[in-house]
């Protein structure tokens, strides 16, 4: 049973918190979001399906040593439970729901691919259009089939050609049932995580990448989200060419339907004469801005706010609410991440990503409920904004960091599986099934 009046009591307090209030008097906006606004929440394959064998990860979770505190397992065996997950999502109240496809699943041996797991999806697909949800479908979720990790993955000569003969075999059998399609997520992710990693971990990745190459018996092992520094240039060139080619290989067979990709945004802030915030944005999203400016979209997926200084990243203000990581929590991230992508690209806008890592569901609860507003300021300033997807719909394996962070809308247990909404879910569900902001 949800106890409303403390879980209002919470959200307040802390939309009343200077960091996650505006520091200036908000103007009059229109609380009614668009018709056809999409409310959704987002999952991905290997977080969420459990014992994705196949996948480039599997063997590096397992490695010794390993960079990941724990192997994904089970993860919340949505593998089996997917209609739940529907389920669920119907019930908070959205109208959309973004999941991922498991290349290695789909293609599990080079040039091999199975019309059991199609069909699997395409089920998913169905599920969605029968509970009036609107699916938008990642195409590549970080994980790759091991045989692409094990040919050089994206540093591979093939690679934009072998993903796009990927993307172009599951649209031509499942892809009149996909709205939306994003090819790969935040390809920019290593970039990011280059300005965030000390070297230490930097340093164990590696190490782990080597284990799981000699536990196989090969020269070189290649992943997405998990690299050596080394290769983080030579990846993101992969990931470029990749999109462009699975964009193309998408729109030979279906030409109407709408394609991006998602990027990780901060909202990036300049602070003292000579911030090097300019810079960081070009190291962190220049490859692909010009890139996105040829899609029909571009997903935008923000956390945080960063405040760049003259010499790197600043600490988080005195008083600051603070996040699982120790990251400073601030709602009016999104609008400004969202504004600055806009504003380079002139491309519609999908918050294909947008959550908090904390145990306290009273920090997400009011982090959703100052954010959104702000979201919506920003369209009424002519942002042209299709949707919103909360990151993310349940609890889940998180990569290195294994099932510590908590980011769902609802929990589940590791034994019964059952999904357990929180009080979060429930505001969110509010503002969708009214499509308004509350009074």
């Amino acid at each position: 049973m949800i106890d409303r009046r403390s879980m209002l009591a919470g959200t307040a307090a802390l939309a009343a918190s200077p960091v996650l209030a505006r520091t200036s008097a908000p103007r009059p906006l229109d609380p009614v979001f668009p018709q056809g606004f999409l409310w959704g929440a987002s999952t991905a394959g290997h977080q969420v399906e459990g014992n994705n064998l196949n996948a480039d990860l599997w063997p590096v979770e397992h490695a010794t040593p390993s960079v990941f505190r724990t192997p994904s397992g089970d993860a919340a065996n949505s593998l089996d439970l997917w209609e739940q997950d529907l389920d669920l999502a119907k019930a908070i109240g959205l109208n959309a729901y973004r999941f991922g496809l498991e290349w290695s699943r789909i293609e599990p041996e080079q040039g091999q691919f199975s019309q059991a797991m199609i069909d699997h999806y395409g089920r998913i697909i169905a599920g969605c259009h029968a509970r009036g949800l609107t699916p938008i479908v990642t195409y590549n979720h970080y994980t790759t089939p091991r045989w692409f990790a094990a040919r050089g993955g994206w540093l591979g000569a093939d690679s934009a050609a072998l993903f796009a003969r990927f993307a172009e075999t599951v649209t031509r059998r499942i892809g009149d049932g996909i709205a939306m399609a994003i090819t790969l997520n935040e390809p920019n992710i290593l970039p990011v995580l280059r300005t965030i990693l000390p070297p230490p971990v930097w340093d164990i990745q590696a190490a782990t990448l080597a284990a799981t190459a000699r536990s196989l018996g090969l020269p070189r092992y290649i992943c997405a989200n998990v690299a050596r520094l080394e290769d983080v240039d030579g990846i993101v060139a992969g990931q470029v060419a990749g999109h462009k080619a699975a964009r193309a290989a998408i729109k030979s067979v279906r030409g109407n339907l709408p394609v991006g990709l998602s990027l990780s945004v901060f909202d990036d802030q300049a602070v003292g004469k000579n911030s090097i915030r300019d810079k960081m944005r070009q190291e962190l999203y220049g490859p692909f801005l010009g890139l996105v400016r040829e899609d029909d979209f571009v997903g935008v997926q923000n956390y945080e706010r960063v405040m760049w200084g003259d010499k790197g990243r600043l600490p988080p203000p005195p008083g600051a609410v603070l996040n699982g990581a120790g990251v400073e929590v601030y709602a009016p991230s999104l609008a400004g991440a969202v504004r600055y992508i806009h504003a380079e690209t002139g491309r519609k806008i999908l918050v294909s990503e947008h959550g908090v890592n904390t145990p306290d569901d009273r920090i997400r609860a009011a982090f959703i409920s100052a954010a959104l507003p702000e979201l919506k300021r920003a369209m009424d300033d002519g942002v042209q904004v299709l949707g919103y997807c909360h990151w993310s719909l349940i609890d889940n394996f998180e990569w290195i960091f294994g099932y510590g962070p908590k980011l769902g809308l609802a929990s589940f247990d590791p034994v019964t599986f059952v999904r357990t909404p929180k009080p979060s879910a429930a505001v969110l569900g509010a503002i969708a099934r009214a499509n308004r902001l509350p009074s």
